[in-house]
């Protein structure tokens, strides 16, 4: 069994921030979110990985994930030189893949830790031909949508459907046998240009192979949007934080409820209320650091208020008086304030910004 992880395209719903890199290494709880993929995927037994990479960011995605040895696993990078489709991504990893079963997970995706094992079992032991996880969401049009019976057999699968005909998405993680390869080679690109993964599992579907769906019972983002990322980081703060501290807060600090400090890091002066992540090598003053927070590596943060909010690498944020939520600032980022305004701020600041309030 192998895996294919996608990590190309360019990351347009969240831009500024990833003018600049990859958005499968914005980091959730101080982790790039591809990493949270790669650890699902180890934990479910597949140690040998391909990942897609594109031609603007995967030096970026090669030097910062590496050969999988932290992982436990076999990293192999495979290059698609233009953002051609997910079937496109099947067919160039081929040489990988083989005649292989695997399983192909969108590297922007967050499922709940643990579920992927159950779902491995399934597909391996009824030997499908396609296995698809499905999620009930509120906006079907805006997703890929399928139509399963009581058997949970796929009849139908329809892409960003007007008139969908179930409520139930597709959640970015499928499970194929060799076949896909051959429905793959009988497909047309689509009205937007690509070859649609949708499109080679229903010409499998047609072909009356055994393709099925499970529903996913925890929870699922797709990290694309800033609010979004913000969801994701205060799920896995909310879950799966534990309480550390090896850095120095001094006598006037207060640190409450789960907190994890980073060697290296100073807190002079300042409130810290969990679930609240902070890195390593990072400087604190005079600061309240609210609930929901993530503080990257390196970063510095003096006189400001902050809380829900997701603070990349060597970012620099400096006597803002009013509370900053909701917000997501780059990687060496510099915000500073000198006057005070009524309201709070929200941010979405890129990489290597600086921003100076009057």
């Amino acid at each position: 069994m192998k895996a294919l992880i996608l990590s190309g395209g360019k990351g347009t719903r969240l831009r500024p921030l990833t003018y600049t890199g990859a958005k499968q290494l914005v980091p959730v709880a101080n982790k790039p979110i591809l990493w949270y993929g790669i650890e699902e995927i180890v934990a479910a037994g597949i140690t040998d990985i391909g990942i897609i990479i594109s031609p603007e960011t995967g030096r970026e995605v090669k030097n910062k994930t590496g050969t999988g040895d932290r992982f436990g696993a076999n990293i192999t990078y495979i290059l698609q030189d233009k953002p051609a489709g997910l079937a496109h991504a099947v067919q160039i990893a081929q040489p990988f893949l083989k005649d292989d079963p695997f399983i192909m997970y969108l590297g922007d995706n967050l499922i709940q830790q643990g579920d992927l094992s159950y779902f491995l079992q399934q597909f391996t032991q009824k030997q499908h031909d396609a296995l698809i996880l499905l999620r009930p969401v509120s906006n079907p049009s805006a997703f890929g949508v399928a139509k399963v019976d009581e058997y949970g057999r796929v009849l139908e699968l329809i892409e960003k459907p007007q008139v969908p005909p179930s409520n139930l998405a597709l959640v970015g993680v499928y499970f194929f046998s060799h076949t896909i390869h051959e429905a793959i080679a009988c497909i047309q690109p689509s009205a937007r240009g690509e070859l649609e993964i949708t499109d080679a599992i229903q010409c499998l579907i047609n072909q009356q192979k055994q393709v099925s769906a499970c529903q996913l019972e925890g929870w699922w983002l797709d990290t694309g949007k800033k609010d979004d990322l913000l969801e994701a980081n205060r799920l896995i703060l909310d879950t799966y934080l534990k309480t550390s501290n090896l850095g120095e807060v001094d006598s006037y600090s207060q640190v409450i409820g789960r907190v994890q400090i980073g060697s290296g890091s100073k807190v002079l002066n300042c409130t810290i209320r969990g679930p609240v992540v902070i890195g390593s090598n990072c400087y604190l003053e005079n600061c309240f650091i609210g609930p929901y927070s993530s503080i990257a590596d390196q970063a510095t943060i003096i006189e400001t208020d902050i809380e829900h909010s997701v603070v990349l690498q060597g970012a620099k944020i400096d006597r803002i008086h009013q509370r900053i939520i909701d917000s997501v600032i780059g990687q060496r980022a510099q915000l500073t304030v000198a006057a005070r305004r009524p309201k709070a701020l929200r941010f979405l600041v890129g990489d290597d910004c600086q921003i100076e309030l009057a």
